[in-house]
């Protein structure tokens, strides 16, 4: 059975969200999550895992749009549940369902978000200009939302989350279905964020990209968390080979044959016809998941 490595854990003063003993179990008897434990650090970090792990069900709850069957969290040392109203004035949350409303325009939808967090008409048509212009939607601005494309729309609730002047924001799988193009701009879009932010993703490589703290989840459960360096660490010095014949040790994937070698020993599969690559997130996903099975 696979053991959970533990990387140093922030202590309760450096944590941004404390989570102990959390567990959702739905009425249909699904367990959503077994019962985590969890400190996430201010900054940018990423919640990864496959479709189904829980990833959606966790941010649900760290936003108070669901309440959890056991446990507790804190957020900026405020209970969510018994606090859910203090909660809700430092976070702003973008599941990944939203979308905007085709016949009004981006400066409208910011504008209409912040008045109703409290914003003046005058403060929120500043701060949703400004925000706007920051994310690179200056020129579009002012036109209907459904003229615009789908990194266009996402970038919209990215300036949401930027002009609100929120303390975390929860973004839910921020670029699913989008072209690698528009991924890349919603990225840059997020980054420019001065907010903690907390993203799920099934995307290894946007994680990786976005994020400096990664946890990674599989069926409600913990597999793995810490800073990526140090994730990634346990592969250091070593590539992956993608060979279509049995290796010893190897994993299978799909008809795949993956093993992880010393990078002086990469030409002899080479010579086998095998591919090979530099290590990447997928590679510890990849490792994790394994463990998992009997």
């Amino acid at each position: 059975m696979y053991q959970l490595v533990y990387y140093e854990a922030f202590s309760a003063r450096e944590a941004l969200i404390e989570i102990r003993g959390l567990k959702k179990v739905y009425s249909s008897g699904k367990v959503a999550l077994g019962g985590i434990d969890l400190d996430i650090p201010s900054g940018i970090s990423a919640i990864i895992g496959r479709n189904g792990a829980g990833k959606t069900t966790l941010m649900r709850i760290l936003s108070t749009q669901l309440l959890p069957t056991s446990g507790s969290i804190r957020i900026n040392g405020f209970h969510v549940v018994r606090e859910a109203s203090k909660v809700r004035k430092i976070v702003c949350s973008i599941p990944q369902e939203a979308s905007p409303i085709g016949v009004l325009t981006p400066l409208e939808q910011v504008k209409m978000y912040l008045v109703a967090r409290g914003f003046s008409y005058s403060t929120a048509d500043a701060e949703a200009k400004r925000a706007l212009e920051e994310v690179g939607l200056a020129e579009s601005m002012r036109v209907p939302a459904d003229t615009l494309s789908g990194g266009m729309k996402r970038k919209i609730f990215v300036a949401m989350a930027l002009a609100s002047g929120s303390e975390i924001v929860f973004m839910d799988e921020p670029t699913t279905g989008l072209d690698p193009i528009s991924r890349y701009e919603v990225w840059a879009a997020i980054r420019k964020l001065g907010s903690n932010v907390l993203l799920t993703t099934h995307y290894m490589e946007e994680a990786a990209s976005l994020s400096s703290y990664i946890v990674l989840v599989e069926s409600g459960r913990i597999m793995n968390r810490g800073m990526l360096r140090e994730l990634l660490s346990v592969f250091s010095g070593k590539v992956r080979v993608e060979c279509r014949q049995y290796q010893e040790e190897s994993i299978e994937i799909g008809g795949i044959y993956i093993k992880y070698v010393d990078s002086d020993e990469a030409e002899a599969y080479v010579k086998m016809g095998c591919d090979v690559k530099n290590i990447t997130l997928d590679d510890l996903f990849i490792k994790e998941r394994i463990q998992l099975e009997p």
